[in-house]
């Protein structure tokens, strides 16, 4: 069905542009069994024809000696309007020295052919090469719907891998005793603050969706941690506690290994985060020790969104803090120092986030 689609938007027609009447006769006798003709009485009229309407033509065959324009002005039109790529032009002609048979083909003509033509040799050459021209023509308007199809499916793909990273980072807070609405959530403040405050000034739509689509991976790396530590009710150990540190640079190394991600938008925000997100403003977070703004802002952002979830929500060390003692811890600087920019935006911002947990 498709090859039948192509052909119907594939010309079958020819058009000899001579000014001899008996040649242009002989041409149209050898063709009309296969091609409709269209006739042009010399150059001018011809390439009137072919500006026209350049998808009429399957071929062009094309004397050089003619009243009004000859036929290597012809070419020379055709070649600077980009038509002889499209079109396969003939010079069927009787004057044919070696210096316009250079010119000719310099300007892209396909096949120059002596008169008197030999019907059956004339027709095998046009015919060989009016089907290459199709066949290109045909396997270029099915790469075009390909295209199309193709564009739709990355959409879909797009929307896949999302839920194939969500649903990665879902198992991992499940594994972590969590519910898994802490990944979304983590998303939803993360994306409120860069839309709805200054954080996001000068940020496009697209790089917001894919910080906050990064966010949910801040804690892929504690698929290494073992069970003992990640579940353990209770304070952890100093050698339990740098064990736990590890699941940043181990949340990094295992992106790394992920070859459809690094191949998306979302890599360099979510390796970052994943490595990052336990910096301080002060320079006495880990695993890098970066200070300040060597933290990046959405490192900064997905910090400030995981300790307010940790702290307004049950853990399986803790029970969740009234919304004021959260508010407060933060102030204070009880769980990580921030730069005072983002503490502002949060704040100001919280009113509206304390509604992600009123359930």
């Amino acid at each position: 069905m498709d090859i039948l689609r192509d052909d119907a938007a594939i010309s079958d027609m020819i058009l000899i542009v001579d000014d001899d009447d008996i040649n242009r006769g002989i041409l149209d006798n050898i063709f009309s069994q296969y091609y409709s003709i269209d006739e042009a009485e010399n150059g001018r009229t011809g390439l009137e024809k072919i500006l026209k309407d350049p998808d009429r033509y399957c071929a062009v065959l094309l004397d050089i000696m003619m009243p009004e324009m000859n036929g290597i002005e012809v070419l020379k039109r055709l070649r600077d309007e980009e038509l002889t790529e499209k079109i396969p032009i003939f010079l069927i002609t009787a004057e044919a020295n070696n210096e316009t048979l250079h010119e000719a083909y310099r300007l892209g003509v396909m096949d120059v052919i002596l008169k008197p033509v030999t019907p059956y040799i004339v027709l095998r050459r046009i015919n060989s090469i009016v089907e290459l021209f199709r066949a290109r023509k045909r396997l270029g308007n099915r790469v075009e719907r390909q295209n199309e199809k193709l564009i739709e499916s990355a959409k879909k793909i797009i929307e896949l891998n999302k839920g194939m990273i969500e649903a990665l980072s879902t198992a991992i807070e499940f594994r972590n005793g969590e519910s898994g609405e802490h990944v979304r959530r983590i998303h939803d403040i993360t994306e409120f603050l860069l839309k709805e405050t200054e954080l996001g000034a000068g940020m496009t739509s697209e790089e917001i969706a894919n910080i906050a689509l990064a966010s949910i991976m801040h804690d892929v790396g504690k698929i290494a941690i073992p069970d003992n530590i990640l579940g353990k009710p209770g304070r952890l150990t100093k050698e339990e506690f740098e064990i736990m540190k590890t699941h940043t640079t181990q949340g990094g190394l295992l992106l790394e290994k992920i070859p459809q991600l690094r191949d998306s938008g979302v890599y360099s925000y979510a390796y970052d985060i994943a490595r990052h997100h336990h910096e301080r403003w002060d320079g006495r977070g880990y695993p890098d020790g970066l200070k300040g703004d060597e933290i990046s802002l959405w490192a900064q952002i997905v910090s400030i969104a995981d300790v307010y979830d940790a702290l307004s929500c049950k853990r399986v060390y803790k029970d969740a803090f009234p919304r004021e003692k959260v508010l407060q811890m933060i102030k204070d600087g009880e769980c990580g120092v921030f730069n005072p920019k983002l503490l502002d935006c949060f704040f100001r911002a919280e009113e509206t986030l304390c509604k992600l947990y009123t359930a």
